[in-house]
């Protein structure tokens, strides 16, 4: 199976959401939520991860996570990971609550396929503009060895690549890691994009793509940066790329702050 027909796969049957210039969604990708130890690369985040989720739900966005949310490649049981991040999974249960809240597997955390209310992919149908719909997805479906051969890929995570990047060998596999393969991996989305005329939005690769002009091809990044936590909001017909970092005041006291990276770019008109 090709990388296009297995992105054509996700989106066979992904449950559709409307799009118009009243939604508002938020699209986060990548947390990588671990259990809690020096490889949990979520730790050092959370606190912004946080701030911006309570954000977000007080201000009546949808929240979607485009996958990856939670390391199963590393780490074997989700139970450890929901009970060390509580506060994240109770901030779920507040937006689910409200029928606010979508779930989208991805490589690291493709086991929980069989999940209910877990999927492959989303779309967000603009009924007036359906050229302007959105597809969205992880994006691993682009590499054979993360899609297809998952398994071969987990193992070698799980038992070599995780041990040594913690001697600071980074695995060259990866698309986050490797620039190589990033730039494979965001090709081939790019590519299909185009040719399938879907305006396709994925995280997988950790770095955040919203160009000036309206394109086929974004990337939310990820919440595992050093410093901050990225994202794509999408409100008022628009899609803006932002990210959540600590900043000082002037006398000196950290604040979590939101800044625009990208953006606004239009994406509906006002009547849509």
């Amino acid at each position: 199976m090709s990388a296009g027909e297995r992105l054509n796969r996700a989106f066979a049957h992904a449950p559709v959401l409307p799009l118009n210039h009243c939604s508002k969604y938020v699209l986060v990708s990548d947390c990588h939520r671990g259990v809690g130890t020096a490889s949990d690369n979520f730790l050092k985040n959370q606190h912004l991860y946080f701030a911006a989720m309570d954000h977000y739900y007080r201000n009546g966005f949808t929240y979607i996570e485009l996958g990856d949310g939670e390391e199963l490649w590393e780490n074997r049981k989700l139970q450890n990971i929901t009970e060390i991040h509580s506060d994240v999974y109770d901030m779920f249960a507040k937006f689910e609550q409200r029928e606010r809240l979508y779930l989208i597997y991805g490589n690291h955390d493709i086991v929980k396929r069989k999940c209910p209310g877990c999927y492959e992919g989303i779309i967000l149908h603009s009924q007036s503009t359906p050229e302007k719909s959105l597809y969205l997805t992880h994006g691993h479906q682009a590499s054979l060895l993360n899609s297809t051969l998952w398994p071969l890929a987990r193992f070698l995570v799980r038992y070599f690549w995780n041990p040594l990047e913690n001697l600071g060998i980074l695995d060259p596999t990866s698309a986050a890691k490797n620039y190589e393969v990033k730039e494979k991996c965001e090709e081939t989305l790019r590519s299909w994009a185009e040719e399938n005329g879907h305006i396709l939005i994925t995280g997988h690769t950790h770095r955040p793509v919203l160009p000036a002009e309206p394109a086929y091809y974004y990337n939310t990044g990820s919440c595992v940066h050093p410093r901050c936590i990225t994202c794509i909001e999408i409100a008022r017909g628009e899609l803006t790329l932002v990210k959540w970092s600590m900043q000082a005041r002037m006398d000196s006291v950290l604040y979590v702050a939101r800044e625009i990276i990208s953006g606004p770019v239009p994406l509906l008109n006002s009547r849509s």
